[in-house]
């Protein structure tokens, strides 16, 4: 009863407050509550960037933007978490509204714009607290700053020592130019940079690359090739889509921004397909949009995604949808004849 009454409120009253809720309701005391403690599932167990992950779900960058709630998500049953996106200086981000509900079709249009506290208050929250769980840190850069690497090296230094991995994002189609950053140039000199600052400071913290899905087959094959001679380690596919949306139902389709949420699985898993046929097993892939239950999450990791991330299906399937997925994800593993998931990673491509 809790649950539909949690669910029935977050879905009538206006997003960026529903999604003030949330975070409140994720901290609060009701989640102490045996009724919400996630089971472990042995087949689901990973390794990856040298980090013991016990399931593959984890909470996407975006929903925590101001890290409040990463030590608590895991009640929820996410494996890990991703802060972000965090900016040097803090912003407002765009002006509101600036995210619709597409009921009809299981999606969200956002058009945020990095809204977040900053890097500075952020990191002394995080010092305050620190992460207990797998903790990703997502970093970009303030809107005017879009097409330089500056930004990235200063939210670099402030995580580097206490983030789990590093997201570098470059896929947001809410921050002009950010995505000019897929250039190979651009692309080159940005990993350049950034993994010359961490021998500098002496890390072996992973660091990702967050990608567009709106790119095309020479682009994925040229940042396939540069990822694989720089040693990239995991790339994140893929942020919001700007592609054609009028096979939409809801009245918002049209609205600017980025699409999230059921319409973009297949776009994801044929981006994932193609990613992975160039990068196999060498550079992980955590895969994302459209991911709702067992199956959606089984498909994805068929398509060669290691690990997952949700947010969308959170606001139409509840908090509790990780655990669901955990669970019927477990199951669809044992009767297909696998023993661990990561004997599914990529079967569709072979």
């Amino acid at each position: 009863m809790l649950f539909k009454l949690l669910k029935f409120f977050l879905n009538v009253i206006e997003p960026e407050t529903a999604h003030k809720f949330a975070i409140k309701f994720i901290k609060s005391p009701l989640l102490k509550s045996k009724n919400f403690e996630n089971n472990s599932y042995e087949n689901l167990n990973q390794r990856i960037f040298g980090l013991n992950f016990k399931n593959p779900v984890g909470l996407a960058a975006g929903f925590d933007k101001n890290a409040e709630i990463y030590n608590q998500v895991c009640k929820l049953g996410f494996a890990y978490s991703e802060i972000g996106t965090i900016t040097p200086l803090p912003q407002e981000g765009n002006i509101k509204p600036r995210v619709f509900r597409l009921e009809e079709d299981q999606a969200i249009i956002n058009r945020l714009g990095f809204p977040n506290n900053g890097m500075n208050i952020i990191q002394e929250r995080i010092y305050s607290d620190p992460p207990k769980n797998i903790c990703g840190i997502n970093i970009g850069p303030n809107k005017d700053n879009a097409v330089l690497v500056d930004d990235y090296i200063l939210c670099f230094d402030k995580f580097f020592d206490v983030a789990s991995y590093i997201t570098i994002n470059i896929s947001s189609p809410n921050t002009p130019n950010l995505r000019l950053q897929h250039n190979n140039k651009n692309i080159i000199n940005l990993i350049d940079v950034i993994f010359e600052r961490r021998a500098k400071k002496k890390s072996k913290v992973p660091i990702l690359f967050k990608l567009s899905p709106d790119i095309n087959d020479i682009q994925i094959k040229d940042l396939c090739k540069i990822f694989l001679e720089k040693n990239v380690d995991g790339v994140i596919l893929a942020n919001t889509s700007v592609q054609d949306r009028s096979f939409l139902h809801n009245k918002n389709k049209l609205e600017k921004g980025g699409l999230s949420g059921k319409p973009l699985n297949d776009l994801s898993n044929e981006i994932i397909e193609k990613f992975y046929g160039y990068l196999k097993k060498d550079i992980p892939i955590i895969g994302v949009g459209g991911i709702s239950d067992g199956k959606t999450a089984f498909e994805k990791i068929k398509s060669g995604a290691s690990l997952l991330q949700l947010y969308t299906s959170i606001v139409y399937e509840g908090p509790f949808v990780a655990n669901k997925i955990n669970k019927e994800l477990s199951n669809l593993i044992k009767t297909n004849g696998y023993k661990n998931i990561s004997d599914v990673v990529g079967t569709n491509c072979k």
